[in-house]
């Protein structure tokens, strides 16, 4: 979703990046076998799987433009030390270039004419994926690749428009982050693209507003995806963090409800998806096959090692 105003964040913003302290540490990636789930607000999730961190659309400052976060920024050393960043598109919720320079060093993953945009804008370590290409974490055996979404709603004059999701595939298991997208007949190709069904899903259940626009999926279609690629568990994003300046004619508590909206419609559409609310900053752990769920609610049941790798 695109965010209003947002080009002067482009130009350092009104929220300067608050520098991680230097006694601070990065928390750990995960051990091999389990896969972490961190939410950080909106679209922002810190992923761990098999020792490796996977950081998605990173908004980690304030406010993303003109749009304000609710509560405070994220803890630093929840997003720190990131293997790779997975960009799904250049909507300035999404691809706020203070966040992305927060993060030196780290691959940042988009599609071609989106890394050749970054990297014309300061992100030197944009590297444009191909179609159908996948891309290996260096010294690990999780892999990543570009997943097809439907997102053109609001194209931006002064950025790509490509859009897509990301298709992470790891020992321990197989995760989709959807980035922003409406729902699309091709979803049912993505297990098939996984080599199996979908043990994760980070789903986009909300934005920035009570309306959605086009190009965005409502909870109950965000259930309703989960059930198409047979999503194991799901973690709903992109909901109840950002807001317009001035939000008092909305209706009062719009922005609590989505996550739980989501919960309740997959119960119904979706009823072997265990769903994961997560409030910005909590994360949950899932470990082992067939194994109860670490945080006494919800679980999941990774595929074996030894999927064939290309």
């Amino acid at each position: 979703m695109t965010a209003p105003g947002a080009d002067r964040a482009d130009r350092g913003g009104t929220s300067p990046a608050t520098p991680p302290s230097a006694s601070s540490a990065p928390s750990a990636p995960s051990a091999p076998g389990a896969v972490r789930v961190r939410w950080l607000g909106h679209a922002t999730v810190a992923l761990d799987v098999d020792g490796v961190r996977l950081l998605t659309d990173p908004l980690l400052r304030g406010n993303a433009g003109l749009l304000r976060r609710r509560g405070e920024a994220p803890d630093a050393t929840h997003w720190q030390g990131a293997d790779a960043v997975l960009v799904s598109h250049l909507h300035h919720d999404h691809a706020e270039l203070g966040s992305l320079r927060l993060l030196p060093g780290a691959p940042v993953l988009s599609s071609p004419a989106n890394a050749r945009w970054l990297r014309a804008h300061g992100v030197d370590g944009a590297l444009g994926l191909p179609d159908h290409v996948w891309w290996s974490v260096p010294g690990s055996d999780v892999r990543v690749r570009l997943a097809p979404a439907v997102h053109a709603d609001r194209p931006m004059p002064h950025r790509p428009n490509s859009a897509h999701g990301f298709l992470v595939d790891a020992p321990s298991g197989r995760v989709w982050f959807a980035g922003d997208t409406a729902p699309f007949a091709a979803m049912a190709d993505l297990p098939a693209l996984l080599g199996g069904p979908v043990d994760l899903a980070l789903v986009p259940v909300g934005g920035w507003g009570p309306r959605l626009s086009g190009g965005h999926m409502d909870p109950s279609q965000a259930a309703r995806a989960c059930a198409v690629v047979g999503a194991r568990a799901a973690v709903p994003v992109h909901w109840g963090t950002l807001h317009a300046p001035v939000s008092r004619r909305l209706p009062p508590g719009w922005m609590d409800r989505a996550g739980p909206a989501f919960a309740h419609a997959a119960a119904r559409f979706a009823p072997r998806c265990r769903v994961h609310v997560l409030t910005p900053g909590d994360q949950v752990e899932l470990t082992g096959e067939d194994a109860p769920p670490s945080d006494g609610e919800h679980g999941r049941t990774p595929r074996r090692p030894g999927h064939g790798r290309t």
